[in-house]
């Protein structure tokens, strides 16, 4: 793939120092982190390998990338292993794709309280489906599903919300057998809201009386109990986005559109179309405009653009991407073999000896393709090999302390 013209390294290397400089004292330890992880990112700082073609003996440098997750470049490889490593997770059933999203006044307050609203938001969110799903009313079933939690809207705009991607049905409660959802409705929409609403609500009146959120600028006025309560009393009467989308073609799109939301970040480098003396122009989707005039394009100042794009990182060991229920880490492989076997009566498909559902392969994929070559040569496109390998570049360290005695 063709490096893009323009990258938000290019724009970090050419302002990050201004920038760092001019809000000293407002940029946390992780912000700073990112923008010099992204700075540094496959350059000669980081180290690198030589390659050879196989075949012409063509030569090339590679430099190494950072991998640090809030980076534009590093996340599609981080994508294509976290795709493969989740085939095995595939069940032959209807996927869905729901959204809870957070009112814009508590967004505004997430701003300084990020790690415990996206907590509670996570909490809330999983709390929900899993109480809807068993209740006998809706589907009388144990689900299983995956939480993404996003930060941003298109324009880079702090939007904190949850991408779920559910499979159509569960296990009954006794385990007895599988439970199919209708087919293409999986729970009632409102019936979510609602409940996201008031189990959010009360988390955050919690976290609030233990004194874990913390109310600067604006929202100082907070600090005062009953003024809180207060504030909590529109957002209680208000209706909470909660979105279903149609469910998807089949489990393999589940996954190609599930490593895509897993590993996105604020923008890509794909999005960016100028960076000069105006600011930083990129595309960008406006949902309320009809679908053929949603796409436009947008300027900022390059203060601007920077704060935005480091408004969405995370607080250190975050993780942003969790499984629940079913396919939760420690009873995962039990729950899905349990899952499988009992779709399987139904299907009559067979199963493999990992316990996947087998493939429907014809005549002509039949026979094993060979394993692409890691690195391509951009001139006969054979298979490249490392010949050499230098170091990253050793940073200047200050001597020991000298020890008294």
């Amino acid at each position: 793939m063709p490096r893009p013209r323009l990258e938000v390294a290019d724009i970090l290397r050419a302002k990050g120092s201004d920038w760092r400089a001019a809000h000293l004292g407002h940029i946390s330890l992780d912000q700073y982190r990112v923008m010099n992880a992204i700075e540094r990112c496959r350059s000669a700082t980081l180290g690198g390998h030589v390659l050879q073609c196989t075949d012409c003996g063509y030569q090339q440098i590679a430099y190494n990338s950072c991998r640090n997750r809030h980076c534009p470049k590093c996340q599609g490889s981080a994508a294509h292993r976290w795709l493969e490593a989740r085939q095995v997770d595939l069940l032959p059933v209807e996927y869905y794709h729901l959204v809870f999203t957070l009112p814009a006044p508590i967004s505004d307050l997430a701003y300084s309280n990020k790690a415990v609203i996206y907590t509670l938001l996570f909490k809330s969110t999983a709390e929900t489906l899993q109480v809807i799903a068993a209740d006998p009313k809706h589907l009388g079933a144990k689900i299983g599903f995956t939480l993404v939690l996003h930060t941003w809207g298109s324009s880079m705009t702090h939007h904190p919300h949850v991408h779920g991607i559910v499979p159509g049905g569960g296990l009954s409660m006794n385990g007895e057998q599988w439970v199919q959802c209708r087919p293409g409705f999986f729970l009632p929409v409102r019936v979510l809201s609602r409940l996201f609403r008031r189990l959010f609500l009360q988390r955050l009146q919690d976290a609030y009386q233990q004194g874990e959120l913390k109310c600067f600028g604006q929202h100082r006025p907070l600090r005062s109990a009953q003024a809180f309560l207060d504030w909590l009393q529109p957002l209680k009467k208000i209706d909470w986005v909660v979105y279903a989308k149609r469910p998807f073609a089949g489990p393999q799109a589940v996954l190609a559109y599930l490593s895509r939301y897993t590993h996105r970040i604020a923008i890509s480098n794909s999005r960016l179309l100028r960076f000069d003396k105006q600011g930083v122009t990129f595309k960008w989707k406006d949902y309320r405009c009809k679908k053929r005039q949603r796409y436009k394009t947008m300027t900022l100042d390059t203060d601007e653009f920077i704060r935005r794009f480091l408004i969405h990182v995370l607080p250190g060991g975050f993780h942003r991407l969790r499984h629940y229920g079913l396919l939760a880490n420690s009873g995962r492989k039990d729950n899905l073999q349990r899952a499988r076997e009992l779709l399987t009566k139904k299907a009559n498909q067979p199963i493999d000896e990992k316990g996947a559902i087998e493939p429907v392969t014809s005549a002509a994929n039949e026979s094993a393709e060979p394993v692409p070559a890691t690195f391509i040569c951009p001139g006969c496109h054979g298979p490249m090999m490392i010949i050499g390998i230098f170091a990253h570049t050793q940073h200047a360290r200050a001597p020991p302390r000298r020890l008294n005695g």
